[in-house]
């Protein structure tokens, strides 16, 4: 199937963007007529909707969180994978991985102690919290959270989000721009102001390295990487599920 490698600002990406005519015949469930108009609802629904509806009950959503991220998750691989104009390579993409591992790395430690010391400094009562207070529940953190959290969102707001809805954007950069607002918005359930600004910043860097890579293995690193980080400084109470309600 006709596949075009993306580019932005001169760049050459690795993302692979299907060609229109492919998608318009193979997209699956999209209905012939009126497409981006089904798309557009489509996109609010899940990604407005859905979290909105989600954060008026997040008193009820202790233990849910989970589940509810693995459901939609599944779904939307059953979509990628039945979809013919989809590169199923980009779930995973290992080569790619391999070649972007170490400029990962690098970015990762000068960031982490820059972020380390300023949220030391803003709020040292919350340092170490999480290992400190809940040890258990910060080893399980540490054990599930990449297979049962990071690779979840991975697929849902960078894989599934990048592909099925490229008809709604002119350039890559609206799209990388559109899917961190989606992640941001996804973290309101947390009912504080820091969660969706971090998640939408941290979605921004996260929509490159997708666009860059084409690799949701390499995302889910660089996601689980910070992830880890934050909960263990303390910063992940934000965004930690056991403080809904």
């Amino acid at each position: 199937m006709p596949h075009s490698p993306a580019r932005t600002s001169g760049r050459h990406v690795s993302v692979e963007i299907p060609d229109l005519s492919c998608w318009w015949e193979s997209a699956l469930l999209v209905p012939s007529r009126h497409r981006r108009l089904y798309l557009g609802v489509e996109l609010v629904v899940l990604y407005l909707g859905l979290p909105l509806l989600l954060y008026t009950q997040r008193a009820a959503l202790d233990g849910w969180v989970a589940p509810i991220l693995l459901l939609l998750a599944a779904g939307c691989t059953a979509v990628l994978w039945w979809d013919d104009s989809f590169n199923q390579r980009q779930l995973w993409n290992r080569g790619a991985f391999r070649q972007h591992l170490a400029r990962t790395l690098r970015w990762f430690v000068p960031g982490a102690i820059s972020v380390g010391v300023l949220f030391a400094v803003l709020r040292p009562d919350l340092l170490w919290m999480l290992p400190q207070t809940k040890t258990q529940v910060w080893l399980i953190l540490m054990l599930t959270y990449p297979v049962l959290s990071v690779y979840p969102q991975e697929i849902v707001f960078r894989a599934f989000f990048f592909h099925r809805y490229h008809p709604l954007f002119r350039t890559i950069r609206s799209k990388v721009v559109a899917s961190s607002i989606a992640f941001g918005l996804a973290h309101i359930i947390f009912a504080n102001w820091v969660a969706p600004l971090m998640t939408t910043v941290m979605g921004g860097l996260l929509g490159r390295t997708y666009v860059r890579t084409g690799s949701t293995l390499q995302t889910t690193l660089e996601h689980g990487l910070w992830g880890g980080f934050a909960f263990t400084i303390g910063l992940g109470w934000f965004v930690f599920s056991g403080a809904l309600g």
